[in-house]
């Protein structure tokens, strides 16, 4: 896989370098409450532009159906970068029409420009082999050269990821190379303990993780809204907590194989439940009730573990040398259900090992809940990606970049 460094040694000045970015931040109306994609891909940038490229800056934001809508323009996205880069950058408000066109011929060497929301454009998401070509080959004619750093959509087969980039000279930028890096590290040679803590609502979109980690880890913990299924299938009562049924049956032969393989399998021993779910715009107190993990109320919801198993957890992570977190513990963005994932973070902050946060909701809580990002091993911008990844799935994104 070709390296941006080996890019800017062959020259760049005058060049169009199209950057396939990962600027799918979170918004409040046109107000982003986490800039760390942005941030991530910021160095890459930089570089070329310093380098004296001419960059095109693209990306996808949220799920629009294939056609422009206001409510996920790149627009606050491409605001926030000009502030990082202390510079003016251009927006175009279409994807390959004449807005775009009209913006990359105006760039001058080390100016940068974003173009609008690449899924305003249905062929950027096609299962359609011919109709995401078709799109491809309009972006090609906004570069000359491909650098594909959105790390974070690397492991779908869109046209911007996928299909652009063979079309084009292309390379990996700072961003991927750092996260591929971190990837290797926890799932080649890895140092142990190994220890992997999942959380999030669903068992499901863990369940590839957690089969192949069963191969990998020395200890698993579990938390949020999935580790409700795990306690039924152990035969406990979870009242009206997230529960999948239809996984029960995977979980158990999960649980069987970890005790055969001699694979710590740590679940919650304590929860806070409440029989409604709280107010997350008013954050009004939810008072919530500590319950042991085999007795939860019929009636009530478990919503973050319990003060014991943030006490147990942190203890299972004080000796490990490799950490993989994703999934907050509970419902983080409620300061009555924030403890879980906040002593998780803490745990790995004190913990002397090589520490990752697996993007999604986990990188989000560690910033929402205040913590120096320095203080982890990595962060990483892609939760989809890095689960992949970690399931030893190919990633079309970076077997696009491969040579």
């Amino acid at each position: 896989m070709k390296t941006i460094d080996e890019l800017l040694a062959e020259g760049v000045v005058g060049k169009r370098v199209f950057v396939r970015a990962d600027l799918n931040v979170p918004l409040e109306g046109t107000t982003i409450t986490d800039d760390g994609r942005i941030r991530a891909v910021q160095p890459t940038i930089e570089k070329l532009a310093a380098a004296g490229a001419r960059v095109v800056v693209a990306s996808h934001l949220g799920r629009p159906k294939g056609a422009p809508d206001p409510a996920f323009s790149l627009a606050p996205a491409a605001a926030r970068l000009g502030e990082l880069l202390k510079t003016d950058v251009a927006f175009a408000t279409d994807t390959v029409g004449e807005s775009a066109k009209a913006v990359v011929a105006g760039l001058a060497d080390g100016q940068v420009a974003v173009i609008e929301n690449l899924r305003f454009n249905a062929g950027e998401t096609s299962k359609d082999d011919a109709e995401r070509g078709a799109f491809a080959d309009q972006l090609a004619e906004l570069a000359d050269v491909y650098v594909g750093d959105g790390f974070g959509a690397v492991h779908r087969k869109h046209a911007s990821v996928f299909d652009l980039p063979a079309r084009l000279p292309h390379v990996a930028g700072g961003l991927i190379a750092t996260e591929v890096g971190v990837l290797k590290k926890l799932t080649e040679d890895v140092d142990r303990p190994y220890v992997v803590v999942l959380g999030g609502a669903k068992v499901s979109d863990k369940l590839g993780v957690i089969d192949h980690l069963l191969e990998k880890a020395d200890r698993i913990l579990v938390g949020g809204g999935m580790a409700y299924t795990f306690l039924k299938a152990q035969g406990h009562e979870v009242g009206i907590s997230l529960l999948q049924k239809d996984q029960i049956p995977t979980v158990l032969e999960y649980l069987e194989r970890a005790k055969a393989k001699g694979v710590e399998f740590v679940l919650p021993v304590d929860v806070l439940v409440s029989a409604e779910f709280p107010d997350l715009k008013t954050k009004a107190p939810a008072n919530p009730t500590t319950v042991a993990a085999d007795a939860i109320p019929a009636d009530q919801e478990g919503l973050d573990i319990g003060p014991e198993t943030r006490k147990l957890y942190a203890s299972k992570l004080a000796d490990a040398a490799t950490v993989f977190w994703n999934g907050p513990m509970g419902v983080f963005e409620h300061p009555d259900y924030a403890e879980g994932t906040k002593a998780v973070a803490q745990a790995l902050v004190d913990s002397p090992a090589f520490t990752v946060v697996g993007g999604g909701d986990s990188a989000a809580a560690v910033r929402i809940l205040g913590f120096d990002e320095n203080a982890f091993g990595h962060i990483s911008t892609g939760g989809g990606a890095s689960l992949e990844y970690l399931e030893g799935k190919t990633l079309p994104g970076l077997a696009a970049l491969e040579d």
